[in-house]
């Protein structure tokens, strides 16, 4: 194939992909996205919810919270960093909030995750203890069965006593 119509098949060639009606292809990029260990942060946020909810955040909340007020009403007025309003205090507030309800729904949903398979656990092992209880009633009901067609020792005494007496009454009957 000659040259000339090697590039005016590529010229067609670009003019039907910048065609509206034909999709073109689609170039992928490469996206690296930065890898973590979802158990890992998963962890992480468990440890920071449960220290969310003692008291000892709640004291170091409030103590924080006083300061800041105190220092900023009662400090010269060169050193304050956050007058009356509190504006600087109620955006570390709401921060702080948007930050902890996503990391305590995180660990309620890791701990619901787990509270499911020991629920799951739970309900296997309750399932093998029904089915070995109703074994051993059935077990005990067969025993009980086998226990009343079992001669017991006052009945053999009394068959043996019996037949003793008719052993001596056929002597008698003999004499």
């Amino acid at each position: 194939m000659p040259r000339d119509d090697r590039i005016a098949d590529d010229r067609r060639l670009l003019r039907s992909t910048n065609r509206l009606d034909i999709p073109r292809e689609l170039r992928r990029t490469i996206v690296r996205r930065a890898a973590y260990d979802a158990d890992a942060f998963g962890r992480l946020s468990e440890r920071i919810a449960r220290f969310l909810g003692t008291g000892h955040f709640l004291v170091y909340m409030t103590g924080t919270i006083l300061f800041w007020v105190a220092w900023n009403i009662f400090a010269p007025a060169g050193l304050r960093f956050d007058e009356y309003p509190f504006i600087f205090l109620t955006l570390a507030l709401s921060l702080q909030a948007s930050y902890a309800a996503p990391l305590i729904l995180l660990a309620q949903n890791r701990q619901e995750a787990r509270d499911r398979v020991q629920y799951e656990r739970d309900r296997d092992v309750d399932a093998r203890t029904r089915a070995d209880m109703e074994f051993l009633a059935r077990e005990m009901a067969s025993l009980r069965m086998a226990v009343g067609e079992v001669a017991t020792r006052d009945f053999l005494r009394s068959e043996l006593r019996s037949l003793l007496a008719d052993l001596d009454t056929r002597e008698d009957d003999r004499v």
